[in-house]
């Protein structure tokens, strides 16, 4: 007989305020992760970043991106595609 250790996560704390991700006992975390993995002739080179957020720095963090988004694009010609802003699915139990 062998024995095998699962890890099991119980809970991810976000990293903006720190709050649990956790809703209700008994049910699995909700968070969204930032990452990125910097290759080779970026200036991070090598570097990777992963972030968690609860739901409301989440969207806080999205409404400041999209802002951003808008104050680069207000003057530009360029299309102000916010496709990728956009929800992408929604699953409604």
């Amino acid at each position: 007989m062998t024995s095998q250790t699962i890890e099991v996560v119980s809970d991810v704390v976000c990293d903006v305020c720190g709050n649990s991700t956790t809703k209700e006992k008994g049910y699995a975390p909700e968070f969204a992760t930032l990452q990125a993995d910097w290759g080779y002739g970026s200036d991070h080179d090598g570097e990777q970043y992963e972030v968690h957020l609860c739901e409301t720095c989440f969207f806080s963090t999205l409404a400041t991106l999209k802002e951003q988004r808008r104050l680069l694009l207000m003057f530009s010609e360029e299309d102000d595609n916010q496709a990728a802003f956009d929800l992408q699915s929604e699953n409604n139990c």
